[in-house]
């Protein structure tokens, strides 16, 4: 017996359609995620395919989809055509659905195969290492990735591979409350509130548009001057000059590194690079692989105690591989942030090298208090760890600044010109 099965007409080329990307993007109530759910079950279901699910971060299968096709096959009435275990959907016709964290599972993914589709859901937070990971490894022919977003920024590396510049073998469509023929009366009342409260956020959580920049976010005045001073742009490695690393250490949280160069008054941030769930050795064999000649490593104050599965400290484990080594001193998050947004207008960027890096500073911000007012403490996420290194520069140019001035204030700032004249 043919079933009849809702389905928004503006997402009907999911289904019918063939395109390498398929993208949808847009505000609350659009039911993107919902569509994109039904059209893989309806897929999985008419034949055998194998899905990939993933999101940037995935920390227990709790964090994936599962439950959202899980409910979606229930309310579709196709439970006798899939088998849903703990992990793992499968189709009684061989059809796979398969969840994934992009950077946990780096190498997983590396090594999947056979894809046919992959959704990335919550796609505004998926990193340029993990899209670089990811797409070429959607190899199979005739398959397709399928992208559902709200967007932030129109920085985010999402907005602007995917919406800004699309790949010509895309179709995106941005899907919005309206489009929703199903759109809950309950949050009628809470979009026209919203509306009437703040209409900026409006925009953005119910029309799909890009904010200005993110409430609380910490550095907002001084991205927004970097980019109209075009410090955020090709910074080209100076091979005359050392590159310093600095580091914010972590391994169940991520560890970041900042490539720096010094060169007269200006600091050139040219490669940035993070992980999560690796040994300290990683991070050498990353610096040691890179085409810079290194001149130091600056690690936080915790390199002295943090142990990441070794006997040595991470300062002695640096020292061993050869490195100069600068441990800083314990100092508070506000002396840091300060420290950044003095030499803020001193920094060059390169947009491409260090797109990650430049990301998780235009997110990190403040935590919201029990008043619902902007505290005075950063907000501990995904985000601040790579904003925790760049304190650290900030922090470790200063002392070396103190240290130079006083020892030959002429010798270390020499006179020379920037690089931009």
């Amino acid at each position: 017996m043919k079933r009849e099965i809702e389905f928004p007409s503006k997402l009907t080329f999911l289904i019918n359609e063939n395109h390498r990307y398929k993208v949808l993007y847009g505000g609350r109530g659009g039911a993107k995620s919902w569509g994109a759910a039904r059209a893989l079950i309806i897929k999985a279901a008419k034949s055998k395919i194998r899905v990939l699910c993933a999101r940037e971060i995935q920390n227990s299968i709790r964090d994936s989809v599962i439950k959202l096709l899980s409910d979606q096959i229930q309310s579709m009435g196709l439970s006798s055509h899939f088998e849903i275990q703990r992990d793992v959907i499968k189709g009684i016709n061989g059809s796979e659905f398969l969840f994934k964290g992009l950077r946990m599972n780096v190498q997983e993914i590396k090594s999947t195969e056979g894809i046919d589709i992959c959704w990335v859901e919550e796609a505004q937070t998926v990193s340029k290492a993990s899209w670089d990971v990811l797409i070429p490894t959607i190899r199979k022919d005739g398959s397709e990735i399928w992208i559902t977003f709200n967007p932030e920024l129109d920085t985010d590396i999402t907005y602007q591979r995917f919406v800004m510049n699309p790949p010509a073998t895309a179709k995106v469509v941005k899907v919005n409350w309206q489009d929703n023929p199903w759109f809950p009366k309950e949050l009628i009342a809470e979009k026209d509130d919203l509306k009437e409260r703040d209409p900026d956020s409006y925009l953005t959580v119910w029309e799909g548009n890009c904010r200005a920049v993110l409430d609380g976010a910490i550095y907002a005045n001084e991205l927004r001057q970097a980019t109209n001073d075009n410090r955020i742009t090709s910074v080209p490695y100076d091979s005359t000059k050392g590159v310093q690393c600095i580091f914010d250490l972590g391994r169940a949280d991520k560890t970041s590194i900042w490539f720096v160069q010094q060169v007269g008054f200006e600091y050139r941030l040219i490669d940035f690079y993070e992980n999560r769930g690796f040994a300290f050795n990683h991070y050498i064999k990353v610096v040691r692989e890179k085409p810079y000649i290194i001149e130091r490593l600056v690690l936080p104050h915790d390199a002295t105690a943090a142990l990441l599965a070794s006997e040595r400290t991470i300062e002695q484990q640096a020292k061993d591989n050869g490195f100069d080594t600068t441990v800083l001193a314990r100092a508070s998050i506000e002396s840091g942030i300060d420290a950044a947004r003095a030499i803020f207008n001193r920094c060059w960027f390169d947009e491409n090298k260090c797109v990650d890096g430049l990301n998780a500073l235009r997110r990190y911000r403040y935590e919201i208090d029990d008043s619902g007012q902007w505290s005075k403490r950063p907000l501990h996420d995904e985000y601040s760890h790579a904003a925790d290194a760049f304190r650290y520069f900030a922090t470790a140019m200063t002392e070396t600044t103190s240290k130079k001035q006083t020892d030959n204030e002429y010798a270390y700032y020499g006179g020379g010109e920037g690089w931009m004249g």
